[in-house]
């Protein structure tokens, strides 16, 4: 409490004179005595100017509290890359190291295997003969509808000239598969390598491959990371589970750096895992530099409540561990002076969040009918309770 809060009583005991502002006093007025309840205090109008007492109204208001977790940093699923060669060989040459940013269609590595020239020539030879074939399949048409040729060479020749064009597209998935571009692809141009290419943009997680080693098709070379997309997984207590959901604000921080960013909740998980954690996941919003994926958070959730009776934080005082406002009691005169009277409403505070605090009232007390002391409550505080040690 400040050394304003304490001496104002006795500023507005010395203003009073023969008078008193403070409760539990005593005061003679035509040998009537007149004791006010414990709850009451009461000021002239100069004091209430003196102890800068404003008044306003305990309104409804939408709060949010906030709930704190951690969580780790995830790239999408989309976003990110286990890159492998379909029909594996030996590593010819690479310069990647992990951590390396990388564009999409960026040249990882290159992988060197002599089926890959068995497989560019069967291609060549199936497209060679497959443009025979169609002649002779044109012209046996022709000589079919003119009757010179019989029914059983025309079945012959388009079954070999179905047969070709299937092989032909097969092979075609299968060079586009190894990256070897067909189209392009003559007998001057046959190569026994392959590039390995990144099929997003983003950095190097790891590498495991060197020169000269031999690859299979299951074997991971590459793992890669985009940096777009990416999203928060937070694990929260089975019991905070029912204070999350979609579209909720998130405050986090990275390292223990005060910098904050900012995320919102897109999916809440369906079920409590095995360590009686409960999942929720959020997508990262703005541009974030110095985050990267599998960075430990700390994660502040903003959890909105429905709307509730609330009052300007500095509107509530704590006195022995409970807490209270004032509100107007009613207006008097006394020996041709103007008297407010305030009294002390014991209540129980709930959530804070920008500036207001939740409160419950007793049941006795409706909000919409009172008058409530905004400002200045502690100097009320202070008078109600200091009144007994000031003899006014």
């Amino acid at each position: 409490m400040s050394i304003y809060k304490i001496l104002m009583p006795v500023v507005l005991c010395i203003m009073l004179g023969s008078f008193t502002a403070c409760n539990n006093k005593s005061k003679s007025a035509s040998e009537n005595e007149e004791v006010l309840p414990p709850d009451i205090v009461e000021l002239r109008e100069d004091q209430i100017k003196l102890a800068g007492i404003t008044t306003g109204a305990i309104e409804l208001q939408s709060l949010s509290g906030t709930l704190k977790v951690s969580g780790t940093i995830t790239s999408a699923p989309q976003n990110t890359a286990s890159v492998s060669v379909p029909m594996g060989g030996i590593v010819k040459n690479t310069n990647i190291l992990p951590g390396k940013m990388v564009s999409k269609g960026h040249v990882l590595a290159v992988i060197e295997n002599q089926d890959f020239i068995d497989i560019q020539q069967n291609y060549l030879e199936t497209k060679s003969k497959l443009e025979y074939t169609g002649a002779e399949y044109n012209r046996q048409k022709e000589l079919f509808k003119n009757d010179i040729s019989s029914a059983k060479n025309m079945q012959l020749i388009s079954s070999e000239y179905k047969n070709l064009k299937i092989q032909l597209k097969s092979l075609e998935q299968k060079l586009s598969l190894i990256g070897i571009n067909f189209q392009r692809l003559t007998e001057d141009n046959i190569s026994r390598t392959v590039n390995v290419i990144s099929p997003i943009a983003g950095y190097v997680k790891s590498v495991n491959i060197s020169i000269g080693k031999s690859v299979s098709a299951t074997d991971v070379l590459f793992e890669i990371v985009g940096l777009d997309n990416m999203y928060i997984q937070l694990s929260l207590f089975e019991k905070d589970a029912a204070k999350v959901s979609e579209n909720q604000k998130i405050r986090f921080f990275i390292n223990n750096e005060s910098e904050q960013h900012n995320a919102v909740i897109y999916q809440t998980a369906k079920s409590v895992d095995a360590d009686k954690t409960y999942k929720v996941y959020a997508k990262i919003t703005g541009t974030c530099k110095n985050v990267l994926p599998g960075m430990y958070v700390n994660a502040i959730i903003e959890t909105t409540s429905d709307r509730v009776t609330a009052v300007p934080t500095e509107a509530i005082v704590s006195f022995d561990d409970k807490d209270y406002i004032f509100v107007v009691e009613g207006n008097k005169v006394e020996n041709g002076k103007n008297f407010t009277e305030y009294k002390m409403i014991q209540i129980q505070k709930g959530i804070s969040d920008g500036g207001y605090t939740e409160i419950t009232l007793p049941n006795h007390v409706d909000y919409k009918s009172v008058k409530l002391v905004v400002k200045g409550t502690y100097n009320l505080l202070s008078a109600m309770k200091n009144a007994g040690e000031m003899s006014c």
